[in-house]
């Protein structure tokens, strides 16, 4: 088959990596892909906003089978027009994507169905939500209701900084439309884990369990990024926890989904909380996290695309997916200054030596006139390796990462160990 994967970043470089291992792709394609990518699918120059021009290149270049990996062109339905067009697309329609594009739409799906998460009022009046704030106190949590590039969220430790975020997003000036309407939660404590599940509509079959670090700076320090590391799986979250959150949030969710009129198609991503009273809902999203997938994919033992295929067909239920007995940790190496401004074009070298020693995914690359790799994002790699333990898959990744270097490369050093 030809297949073609929209995105550009790690999460892409991840799925093409994968894809590439299938005995049923003949050739693969990326839109618009990196300087990483390049080297295992032929990138092709189209936005992955653009839907109407993804939708021609695939129909004039016969694409067999199409990914849409970003959470963006999934919310603005490029699955629906790609298989309107006779195209077979794997990821939910914007129906289903609505699931990540609103988080009112979320949070009230898991009111009407009884599925745990944390207490909430949605918002688009900037007076109710001061009042709401200064009523509930601090700590106290903030989030943009539509997409935010993962950075739509703010954890106030105080109601003037709650106040302040409020204003922030309520006047378009922090996220644009997506701010316009605020959900406020309350404040939950424990650890965090990911857990990422294929779905058909109907089955759904988990992936090890994650755990991204999205603060900047070691000590979970710092602003929100779209994520610094992730490991899999988590230590903490055992096989008691695995059913209970099956029986309480995963199943009961795609059900909820299929039960509304939004079948979810794809991969649906369960952001939880373990709390002391139980394992909660933090956030869903429609498809692979990053850097999740990265650590995550590393360890699937089956075909990819083969579990695609049956994910839109409805076939699920039907597919041997098999998982490596290891442990996996993706360190992210990221441009000087991100979350904030940063600088692109550094000359990035040491790739071919870390390659050796791990999987070197790019996120933010592109190659310059005199073929050069070179940091083109906020997040430039993410340098993932396996062990037969989480502290031999944390030393492998750190170990393949001394080799890389570019000006004001910036890294925690505490993946894997900071919860």
């Amino acid at each position: 088959m030809n297949v073609l994967v929209v995105g550009g970043g790690g999460r892409e470089h991840a799925i093409v990596w994968a894809l590439s291992k299938s005995p049923l792709v003949k050739q693969l394609y990326c839109a618009p892909g990196n300087a990483g990518i390049a080297g295992l699918a032929q990138c092709v120059s189209i936005k992955a906003t653009d839907v109407d021009a993804m939708v021609n290149w695939a129909k004039s270049n016969a694409m067999d089978f199409v990914v849409v990996a970003p959470d963006d062109p999934l919310a603005l339905g490029m699955v629906d027009a790609l298989e309107a067009a006779g195209i077979p697309a794997f990821g939910p329609k914007a129906n289903a994507a609505v699931i990540e594009a609103s988080k009112s739409f979320s949070k009230d799906l898991m009111e009407k169905y009884h599925i745990p998460t944390a207490r909430y009022q949605a918002f688009t009046s900037l007076d109710a939500a001061l009042a709401y704030i200064e009523a509930q106190g601090a700590p106290i949590v903030v989030k943009a209701d539509g997409l935010a590039l993962g950075k739509g969220v703010i954890v106030a430790q105080t109601v003037e900084e709650a106040k302040q975020a409020a204003r922030s997003m309520l006047s378009g000036q922090a996220f644009g439309a997506a701010g316009t309407k605020v959900v406020i939660e309350e404040y939950m404590t424990g650890p965090e884990v990911t857990v990422l599940a294929f779905c058909d509509g109907k089955t759904l079959a988990p992936m090890p369990s994650s755990q991204d670090h999205k603060r900047a700076y070691d000590g979970n320090q710092g602003p929100n990024t779209g994520g610094m590391g992730a490991i899999s799986p988590v230590p903490c979250f055992t096989e008691e926890l695995a059913r209970q959150c099956m029986d309480t949030i995963f199943r009961p969710t795609v059900d909820a989904m299929a039960a509304e009129g939004h079948p979810f198609h794809g991969v649906l991503y369960f952001g939880l909380m373990l709390t002391p009273d139980g394992p909660k809902v933090v956030e869903y999203n429609s498809r692979f996290g990053d850097p999740e997938c990265q650590a995550v994919l590393s360890l699937l033992d089956s075909d990819l695309m083969e579990i695609f295929q049956a994910c839109r067909a409805g076939t699920l239920d039907q597919v041997d997916i098999r998982w490596k007995a290891a442990s996996a940790c993706c360190l992210v190496l990221a441009s000087g200054g991100y979350p904030g401004p940063y600088q692109k074009g550094c000359p990035i070298t040491g790739l071919e030596d870390a390659g050796r020693a791990a999987l070197v995914f790019h996120a933010g690359t592109a190659l310059s006139s005199d073929g050069a790799v070179v940091t083109s994002g906020g997040r430039v790699l993410g340098v993932t390796a396996l062990g037969d333990t989480l502290d031999a898959a944390i030393a492998a990744a750190y170990a393949g990462a001394k080799h890389i270097r570019f000006d004001n490369m910036q890294m925690r050093s505490d993946i894997g160990r900071a919860f």
